[in-house]
């Protein structure tokens, strides 16, 4: 954990089990949230933003067992500015061993006029009323001004002073929809620093939206005129264009740290994990050219690149695999391997938390693929516990598929699914033969999702690979994503399909989205 004392420490907030689950299709159920959680802690993240108590029991109950589980972490739950707001983030987060409110409001004219229709004297007093009750409930208040990029200077300055001088610990300045550009972000902050007299009374923090993909330098802008909180999320994850990456954020303050003199409490070996977990969960698969994290970000192809890297890594490398998790391979799997060797293979890669009965069944499945695939690589490994991971807690399970094609068709699949423990079965064709599996799968769970997104790429090179499949559904205002991996692309196709129509079934209604954008 970061020591707050020492001036050149920051904090690292991780919302991404708050904004970044309002991504469309990025719901999370409670035992998703719980994992995801418990890594951000092992990762030694500050503070873990667990959710938004007041929209949804769902939510409610996901931040109270994240208070509940998480010891070293500091567990926050946002509100907006109302008392009712306040009090269910302060129930939500009664069992945490270290807690935080997060209460905010809109600040900028635009915000204020159009969707708060209150006048600024109103927001100011709303800003000093939250705080100070959110202090009853904690010691630990942080403050928003949402759109505070957009807000007018001196409003800002006079909002600042008030939370600061109602008690709040941290005041966070939020580039809400991505607007400022670095120099400008820069300057408000310092900006601040120069005229709020009390600001030396709270921790001033960031976060920044990635509309024009500057949130990563935004952020670094901030730090360099005092901030020392950050809020981001694993893989950038977020509404619209996303958050600040907080692989980016803590690399880059670890790789230029001759420019960047600060220091994070990260253990940055788990970054990878973090990552695939929070993809194989979200069915928000990472882009291979993402930095840090994405799948060619250690690959070089160029020869005069790959000559130099195999002279000396720092060439063209400028952080090394293993400090983020991207270990040498020390065990070579194939269709030989056993139980064990598959189990030292598994914590090699990070997963040493799995159950026997996860194990097993991975293992089985391990098996399988090595009996069609000449040569098994660690990210198809990967690619079989991700999709373990989108299968637990389903109602309806992916048994089997039969699919009969040919060029002038119609084809035509033959399913099998399991809702709840009973077995039903299906034949129907369609156009093409991912088609025909959707079509058995409405003849066996009828339901009115609509298909928005449908993408599949490969685990690895070669005909053989696994495919791992992204399925997008709406249905009534909500929208899903599901993820399956399969040697056979329509299978995957099928078993994503299936993941995507169980996060429908438990997905949680929003009751108050609009005040869920700070």
């Amino acid at each position: 954990m970061t020591d707050t004392t020492k001036p050149n420490q920051v904090t690292i907030f991780d919302t991404t089990l708050r904004d970044g689950e309002q991504s469309p299709g990025a719901s999370m159920n409670l035992e998703e949230k719980l994992r995801i959680a418990l890594l951000l802690e092992r990762m030694g993240v500050d503070v873990i933003e667990a959710g938004f108590p007041v929209a949804s029991n769902g939510d409610f109950e996901a931040v109270r067992e994240v208070a509940r589980r998480v010891k070293d972490s500091v567990v926050c739950g946002l509100a907006r500015s109302s008392r009712k707001d306040i009090d269910r983030a302060a129930e939500a987060l009664k069992p945490a061993a270290r807690k935080r409110i997060h209460t905010f409001i809109a600040t900028s004219p635009l915000h204020m006029k159009i969707k708060l229709q209150m006048e600024p004297e109103a927001v100011h007093q709303a800003v000093i009323d939250s705080v100070s009750y959110s202090r009853k409930f904690s010691d630990d208040v942080e403050w928003s001004c949402e759109d505070g990029s957009r807000t007018e200077h001196d409003f800002l300055c006079r909002c600042v002073e008030s939370a600061i001088k109602a008690g709040a610990t941290t005041i966070n300045i939020p580039d809400t929809v991505g607007y400022a550009i670095p120099e400008e972000f820069a300057a408000l902050i310092a900006m601040l620093f120069n005229r709020v007299p009390n600001i030396d009374k709270a921790t001033i923090s960031v976060h920044c939206h990635n509309d024009l993909g500057l949130a990563v330098a935004n952020s670094l802008a901030a730090l360099r005129q005092g901030a020392r909180q950050v809020e981001c999320t694993i893989n950038g994850l977020g509404e619209r264009a996303g958050n600040a990456a907080m692989e980016e954020i803590v690399m880059a303050i670890r790789t230029r740290n001759d420019l960047l003199d600060y220091q994070t409490g990260m253990r940055t070996e788990h970054i990878m994990k973090a990552s695939r977990l929070v993809s194989a969960i979200t069915g928000f698969a990472v882009q291979p050219n993402k930095a840090v994290v994405g799948a060619n970000a250690f690959a070089h192809e160029a020869g005069i690149h790959q000559d130099g890297v195999l002279k000396n890594a720092q060439t063209y490398e400028i952080m090394t695999p293993e400090s983020i998790g991207l270990g040498q391979s020390k065990l070579v799997m194939g269709k030989h391997s056993g139980r064990h060797a598959f189990r030292e293979k598994l914590r090699e890669l990070g997963y040493d938390e799995l159950g026997d009965n996860a194990i097993q069944e991975l293992f089985a499945r391990f098996k399988s693929l090595a009996d069609n695939k000449k040569e098994i690589f660690d990210e198809d490994i990967v690619a079989l516990v991700d999709d373990q991971v989108a299968r637990v807690s389903e109602h309806i399970r992916f048994v089997s598929l039969n699919i009969v094609c040919n060029s002038s068709g119609p084809q035509e699949a033959a399913l099998v699914l399991e809702l709840d423990g009973e077995e039903k079965s299906a034949k129907a064709t369609g156009n093409g033969p991912v088609d025909a599996a959707f079509q058995a799968i409405k003849q066996i769970f009828p339901h009115e999702a609509r298909l928005q997104l449908y993408q599949v790429h490969a685990v690895t090179q070669g005909t053989d690979a696994q495919a791992e499949v992204t399925v997008r559904l709406e249905e009534a205002g909500r929208t899903v994503n599901g993820q399956g991996a399969h040697i056979d692309t329509i299978t995957a196709s099928a078993r994503a399909y299936v993941h995507a129509l169980n996060k429908l079934l438990t997905k949680r209604q929003k009751t108050a989205p609009a005040a869920l954008s700070a």
